[in-house]
């Protein structure tokens, strides 16, 4: 591919999936080859602040262009698509678009919340509902129309409920309650005695309480799906009330938008919906299907960033093939959620 001095020769795309837990950027060009792919940590402003984001995102942009063989100088990109996790509001939208324009990255830069770059990596066009429960948990929609809905997503001050940190939070909740016998017995309560190497959980909340441990929640959510999986009641409510959420975010953002009877893709991922062997993507598909009748239910086979890289290729007007080329390029990499 030819470049010229300060110009660019051939349309790319700078893609950005910037999650709570993991970064990814892709750089694509227009006829859809991935020219570079590099992943890094979470850079999701509100966990570590918006100086650290763009120092981790610059690293990873400046080993993508290493990778696509530019010189330094060279510009990178024509358009950068960057769908990042934190960018819950339009203020943070805004303010993140103009910290990242300000970086040089390309001629026009467009942010949006990362769960935008999942439902394009889901569907054929970007229409319909997208639903991720990792880190957190988020949903947003798009109509045919072009009207889209979404919820804030700022954790339980905006309503949430869900996500790996809170699930396995209310894994160690359960399970001390079981052993104080404020709770219902359950076998949490052996389980995260074990995760800890404890003989008491007392000891764990001790520790806990004078900053002698340090609590990670999300080590204790895929021990919650395991307890639940093995038939522990309690353990399984938490399942039920999970695929009660997510059912809740797709049918409000479907009626918003008057598709509940509309056929239209709802696309599932993260890691806590994806690594259940489906646990949850088949209760979420029955209960669905009793409010929205013609809603599909998918789970992405392709990395957010996909969608990402997709979202900046049909900003660029891609020709035929593009998305088709781009997404072969992933198909035979391991799906990321």
């Amino acid at each position: 591919m030819g470049q010229g001095r300060g110009r660019l020769t051939t349309d790319r795309v700078l893609a950005i999936d910037g999650g709570n837990s993991k970064t990814a950027v892709a750089l694509v060009d227009v006829d859809g080859r991935v020219l570079a792919q590099v992943r890094g940590p979470g850079a999701s402003p509100q966990n570590v602040g918006l100086p650290r984001s763009l120092e981790i995102f610059g690293d990873l942009v400046t080993k993508a262009a290493v990778a696509a063989g530019l010189s330094p100088g060279q510009p990178i990109a024509t358009h950068t698509a960057a769908y990042l996790a934190g960018a819950d509001l339009p203020k943070e939208e805004e303010d993140l678009r103009v910290a990242i324009e300000g970086l040089g990255w390309s001629e026009t830069t467009v942010v949006g919340n990362d769960t935008f770059a999942l439902l394009r990596a889901g569907t054929s066009d970007g229409i319909g509902v997208a639903v991720v429960c990792g880190a957190g948990i988020n949903c947003v929609a798009v109509a045919p129309d072009g009207r889209t809905h979404r919820f804030p997503a700022l954790g339980r001050i905006s309503g949430d409920w869900g996500g790996g940190g809170h699930i396995g939070s209310e894994a160690l909740w359960l399970a001390v309650r079981a052993e104080d016998g404020r709770g219902e017995p359950t076998a949490l309560l052996p389980a995260v005695i074990a995760h800890y190497g404890v003989r008491t959980l007392a000891e764990v909340v001790e520790r806990l309480h004078f900053a002698e441990l340090e609590f990670d929640p999300h080590a204790l959510c895929p021990l919650l799906f395991e307890v639940a999986a093995a038939g522990d009641a309690v353990a399984r409510s938490v399942v039920d009330r999970l695929v009660e959420e997510v059912v809740l975010l797709a049918s409000v953002s479907l009626r918003r938008l008057s598709l509940l009877d509309e056929p239209v893709d709802v696309v599932l991922g993260g890691g806590v919906l994806t690594g259940t062997n489906g646990v949850v993507v088949n209760a979420v598909r029955d209960r669905l299907s009793q409010v929205a009748p013609l809603a599909g239910v998918r789970v992405v086979d392709v990395p957010p960033v996909v969608g990402a890289a997709l979202l900046g290729l049909d900003a660029l007007g891609a020709p035929p093939g593009a998305e088709l080329r781009l997404r072969t390029a992933y198909e035979s990499q391991v799906p990321v959620g």
